[in-house]
């Protein structure tokens, strides 16, 4: 059997769209993107505000744009989406993050989510947290169907599940905006997004960008690091694998890639994927997954001692209190306070420089 490859590149600033071309070349994209249909490109938005490491990059949008454009897709079958969650506004989102400009140029729309259909699917697949919390059907956006999709995840770490990356990416695409519900068995969860994947894709890939990582709080309140490498594979379990012990994580100790792997979804023992490019035993970021505020204070109420106050507070109308306390903590405490610092530091580097070119061209 085949091994499961991920390409580790060096990049930099200068020649990084270049980089990403010759990732998808050594990750051996012709197996999986043919240009045969429509392929999706399934951007992360984790915060509407642009903070370094947290969303996808401009660079790695247009990057995955031009590679495919040079290897014969035609526009109108690249279909750019991302959707909103109660504390997200994709629109808005896409101009923070500079992919609106980068769409422009290339003359692609940007397709947000909340404004396609959706329909319940009937998955053969055994899918038993999913369908607690969805009871009434698993609802997906209808333009997903048979289509091929690249994810376009970052390196970070996340309060939830330790890390994110290429399967967490499917979070914020198959499952509507009450996804939040899923946090409560979140490596669960994201293992049943892997098996609908599977039903509704007949390809799937991802580039990851690790030119600026996310350490400590993510998804949001991080520590920007400068990582200078973009992943790209067709198995999205060994992209997160690899990601992870660049981090300084064990994968197999991380439980959504240690489920996967045990159900036969894709290979999260490192020792069993081929990587090229980069040696990624010398790439150790020594990151720790941490919790903000608001992600400890979720956990409480759904799994510790807090959990008696479960259905008042997130299943009533009072839900409302949770997204408004996560915008008070994040919009106007944190990122005024701390984050405003973390992005200035950012600008002084190679990547922020890069950055605000992006900007001032938009």
């Amino acid at each position: 059997m085949e091994r499961s490859k991920v390409a580790v590149v060096q990049t930099s600033p200068e020649s990084i769209l270049e980089d990403i071309h010759r990732a998808l070349e050594m990750a051996d994209v012709d197996r999986w993107l043919k240009a045969e249909r429509e392929i999706l490109l399934k951007l992360n938005l984790s915060w509407t505000k642009y903070f370094p490491s947290c969303s996808s990059q401009p660079w790695q949008l247009e990057g995955v744009i031009r590679d495919l454009l040079d290897r014969g897709y035609r526009r109108e079958q690249i279909l750019p989406v991302e959707n909103k969650t109660v504390v997200t506004d994709p629109i808005r989102g896409a101009v923070n993050n500079l992919w609106t400009p980068v769409l422009e140029k290339y003359g692609l729309p940007f397709i947000p989510l909340t404004e396609v259909d959706w329909e319940v699917y009937e998955f053969r697949a055994e899918l038993p947290r999913l369908r607690e919390l969805f009871p009434r059907g698993i609802e997906i956006p209808r333009m997903f169907i048979g289509k091929d999709i690249i994810h376009l995840p970052t390196v970070k770490t996340h309060g939830h599940s330790v890390t994110t990356g290429a399967i967490k990416n499917a979070f914020g695409g198959l499952l509507k905006e009450v996804r939040h519900y899923g946090h409560k068995y979140i490596h669960e969860v994201l293992v049943e997004l892997l098996l609908m994947q599977r039903e509704l894709h007949p390809n799937i890939f991802a580039v990851m960008d690790g030119t600026v990582c996310g350490d400590g709080a993510g998804p949001r309140t991080m520590d920007p690091v400068i990582g200078n490498i973009i992943l790209a594979s067709g198995d999205s379990v060994a992209i997160d694998a690899v990601a992870a012990k660049i981090m300084g994580f064990d994968p197999m100790a991380i439980d959504y890639l240690r489920l996967s792997f045990e159900k036969g979804l894709g290979e999260a023992r490192i020792e069993n994927i081929e990587t090229v490019g980069e040696d990624i035993e010398r790439l150790h970021f020594h990151f720790k997954s941490k919790r903000s505020f608001v992600i400890w204070g979720d956990q409480m109420l759904r799994q510790g001692s807090l959990r008696f106050l479960e259905k008042i507070a997130l299943y009533s109308p009072l839900v409302f209190w949770a997204p408004l306390a996560s915008n008070i903590y994040h919009d106007l405490l944190w990122y005024p306070i701390v984050g405003r610092n973390r992005i200035r530091k950012f600008a002084r580097t190679a990547w922020g420089e890069l950055w605000e070119r992006y900007r001032k061209r938009s």
